[in-house]
């Protein structure tokens, strides 16, 4: 059993082929933190984590982690932190360009 994850959490990484963050969801990782899979407890959460390590060892995604969210009325998972926050809203540079940009 891992060290205790304040709750709920979802599991963030990125993708080691594109670079985006990704959150895992109920069955494939997502690129909206909408979709992800919220763990509430933490069998949850440490089910949620070994299920992101396997992709991690087989060479799909990197630094995977849980972070806290809040539920939102609407039952959005909504990340807590700054860090997180930041994460959800991708990249801060000239949104102009790459990928938010649609080039």
């Amino acid at each position: 059993m891992s060290k205790a994850q304040p709750l709920p959490a979802i599991v963030i990484a990125n993708d080691l082929l594109s670079g985006d963050v990704i959150f895992l969801g109920a069955d494939k990782w997502e690129l909206t933190h909408e979709r992800a899979a919220v763990a509430s407890d933490q069998s949850a959460a440490d089910a949620l984590l070994a299920r992101a390590k396997l992709d991690f060892v087989a060479n799909r995604i990197v630094d995977p982690y849980l972070a806290q969210v809040q539920i939102a009325g609407d039952g959005t998972p909504v990340p807590v932190h700054y860090r997180e926050k930041m994460r959800t809203r991708g990249p801060t540079i000239r949104p102009d360009l790459g990928k938010q940009a649609g080039l």
